[in-house]
């Protein structure tokens, strides 16, 4: 709430205006009141020149007023107080010209001590009736020493007085009440706005996808889950059935049987989502909050869980199961090296180095996947970070073209380096294997979108079929003879230990796309 110790707000100075406003209305009913309406002059004929320079004084004192408001000159409290001083001349001057307290216009300072006070917020509210009371009764006693009024007739003025102070303290009380109001009001404003931004925050960090829709249909909210799920875009005011007809043909069966199961949907982007109906008002049908599961999701933590139970004997089976692989190894090469000269034994000695190879990296998979949780995550400039480790990939597989890229220098992640050395160590020998070879047809893209940056792994091979999809994050799913199943599942793994996602998207222009979509960051440490 604003004080007058400090800069007043426009709306001090509104009520300010207001106030001369009615200052103006207040001479125009005097004058018409004493020109026209009275059935007897209330001004004598010799004190009528004096009434008419006291108005056209008074009149010329408000115009003042009004430029002095509208070029917020001089300083708020100054003017408040110069006016209320003026005011209170005034009344005090048409009183005695029309013959003191008996003329009852004295009544008239009760309204200009209010709004005083009121427009001042209760400060000097006090000193302003302390003024227009000296004001009274100065002009009280003139008329008594006169000899126009006697000493029994101070009793009207002493009552007014105390009229005035008690106008003064009521509105002191109503002006703090008001400020009160006026900073309980301004602090619920801030309140529901955090409030506001707290909500839209969960909304968009949310794991399922949530709309808001209306009883006619109209997608009034979506979050970036949903967008990310859906694989659409609504504009705004989109209608549902006009972009996910399946979800407005379930809406529509729940609102008749809200106890009927909703089916599940095949998503634009060949997720599978079960739709939950949500009324936000108990008894109300206006508006319905839709959250969409992405049962691809709840299958891979299913999957985890699973997982998790086997996750220490794996890796006690997998330290087991190497010492015995390293003497098979070891006796296959000494039994090639004695079998040269018989070229079936080299053929059979090959197989058992070949599948004791296979299974030594099937050991180092599953080894690397119980060490993901080891997580040390800083700052990397993704600009500067990827140009070294493309020069190094490229080197180390043999990739004999350029590896295009594309990222903003402002690109800053939080990530695991060893990490993310991994993972997309893995998605670019996985893209040369399957591109063309041909310039352009392994690319690195950058963006950004709603604070989360975002790395694509592009490539022009073939796309990953449409069946094999929804396998191709699970463990020892694979296409080659000769893969382990194990290195899209434990790269999704690392991503997530560093509250990161990755996932397939099939490009419009062919071809795959691996994306990354890095956790929110700031440059503050989350």
């Amino acid at each position: 709430m604003p004080r007058l110790h400090s800069s007043p707000s426009e709306l001090h100075w509104r009520s300010l205006a207001l106030l001369n406003v009615f200052r103006f209305l207040c001479l125009i009913a005097l004058l018409g009141s004493v020109s026209w309406l009275s059935r007897k002059p209330a001004i004598s004929a010799e004190e009528w020149p004096f009434f008419l320079q006291l108005l056209g004084a008074y009149i010329c004192i408000a115009l003042v007023f009004a430029v002095g408001i509208a070029r917020r000159l001089p300083a708020f409290h100054v003017q408040l107080g110069i006016q209320v001083l003026a005011d209170v001349v005034f009344i005090v001057g048409i009183m005695h010209l029309m013959g003191g307290i008996k003329s009852g216009l004295g009544i008239l300072l009760l309204p200009y001590l209010a709004a005083a006070g009121l427009i001042s917020r209760g400060r000097m509210t006090l000193f302003h009736a302390a003024v227009a009371s000296i004001a009274v009764l100065g002009e009280q006693m003139w008329q008594f020493l006169v000899g126009r009024a006697s000493s029994d007739e101070f009793l009207v003025p002493a009552l007014l007085c105390a009229a005035c102070f008690a106008v003064a303290w009521l509105a002191h009380r109503l002006a703090r009440y008001a400020a009160e109001s006026e900073r309980l009001a301004e602090q619920r404003g801030i309140d529901l706005a955090n409030l506001a931004q707290l909500n839209e925050r969960i909304l968009q960090d949310v794991s399922d996808g949530v709309l808001v829709v209306d009883r006619n249909g109209v997608i009034r909210q979506i979050n970036d889950q949903a967008v990310r799920l859906t694989g659409v875009q609504p504009g705004p005011n989109a209608s549902l059935p006009s972009v996910l007809s399946g979800l407005a043909e379930a809406l529509s069966a729940w609102r008749e049987d809200p106890q009927q199961l909703s089916p599940l949907l095949q998503a634009a982007s060949r997720k599978t989502l079960r739709p939950r109906f949500v009324r936000l008002a108990a008894s109300s049908d206006q508006e319905v909050l839709v959250y969409l599961e992405d049962m691809d999701r709840l299958r891979r933590e299913a999957q985890q869980l699973k997982l998790a139970a086997l996750g220490r004997l794996t890796a006690n089976l997998a330290h087991e199961i190497r010492n015995p692989l390293g003497a098979i190894s070891h006796a296959a090469q000494l039994l090639r090296e004695e079998s040269s000269a018989d070229p079936l034994q080299a053929r059979l000695t090959q197989i058992i180095n070949e599948n004791a190879a296979r299974l030594e990296r099937m050991v180092r998979d599953v080894l690397e996947l119980n060490r993901r949780d080891r997580v040390q995550m800083s700052e990397i400039r993704i600009a500067s970070w990827l140009p070294s480790f493309l020069e190094e990939v490229r080197q180390a597989e043999d990739i004999s073209i350029p590896v295009a890229m594309v990222c903003p220098d402002e690109a800053v992640i939080r990530f695991d380096p060893g990490h993310l050395h991994q993972v997309l160590w893995n998605l670019l020998r996985n893209g040369w294997r399957y591109c063309s070879k041909e310039p352009g047809s392994l690319s690195m893209r950058v963006s950004t979108r709603d604070g989360r940056w975002r790395l694509d792994v592009v490539n022009d091979g073939p796309p990953v079929p449409a069946d094999a999809q929804s396998q191709l994050f699970e463990p020892f799913f694979t296409t080659e003879s000769k893969g382990t199943g194990l290195g899209l599942y434990i790269a999704r793994e690392i991503c997530a230990a560093n509250a990161a996602l990755l996932e397939y998207l099939p490009p419009d222009e062919g071809g795959a796309c691996f994306r990354i979509v890095f956790g929110r960051y700031d440059g503050q440490k989350v």
